[in-house]
């Protein structure tokens, strides 16, 4: 998978919190954020999915 550069400009008070975030699980910045967007991005893929399913079969 390639990987492509994203810069982000945000406030101080907010990356404050994303490293504290970072630090209690022993990750860095980049990496909760990406852990954070991946988990964000399959909760709308399944949320979807389920969607489609309940238009499908009806909702029960």
């Amino acid at each position: 998978m390639a990987s492509t550069v994203l810069s982000l400009r945000i406030d101080g008070e907010l990356l404050d919190r994303l490293r504290n975030h970072a630090a209690k699980r022993g990750m860095s910045v980049q990496d909760y954020v990406v852990r954070t967007l991946i988990r964000d991005d399959f909760d709308e893929r399944f949320q979807s999915a389920v969607d489609e399913t309940e238009k499908f079969y009806g909702r029960t």
